[in-house]
């Protein structure tokens, strides 16, 4: 099995921003934990701050070079249809990913414009949203 962890605009900065919000700990550090923990997936990763680079990368994976795509949109969750339409537009099962518990935060953050073609969304369990996800698409592709 392998799985995509594609994170958006600002997540670059974990670690280092709103550690209140984010948490002490960069995402390659946590990316090695994942890695070592699921030893029997391959696990690639994706980051970008541009909205274009994540549609092509969702694009680019989405239609059978993944089992599964975990997404953290940032704010991009909030803003793009575009990303939408492209999760839309492929086959392959992406799960919406949130550290901090977004409807706790600005009303703003309480809607997701991604959420509806998603098959789920984990929200609020720090990074370990990520490992929940990727629970989850272990489930779904041992039922397929």
């Amino acid at each position: 099995m392998n799985i995509l962890i594609i994170n958006g605009p600002n997540l670059n900065l974990l670690g280092i921003r709103e550690k209140n919000i984010y948490g002490n700990t960069d995402f390659d550090t946590y990316l090695d934990r994942l890695k070592t923990e699921f030893s029997n997936i391959d696990i690639s990763y994706f980051q970008s701050n541009n909205e274009g680079e994540l549609i092509t990368a969702i694009q680019n994976y989405g239609f059978g070079k993944t089992d599964g795509i975990i997404l953290n949109a940032g704010a991009y969750t909030h803003t793009s249809l575009a990303i939408a339409d492209a999760i839309s537009a492929i086959s392959t099962p992406v799960i919406e990913v949130h550290i901090s518990n977004i409807f706790k935060r600005e009303q703003v953050r309480h809607h997701s414009f991604i959420a509806p073609v998603c098959i789920g969304s984990v929200s609020g369990f720090g990074l370990d949203s990520y490992r929940l996800a990727i629970e989850a698409l272990k489930r779904l592709n041992a039922q397929e």
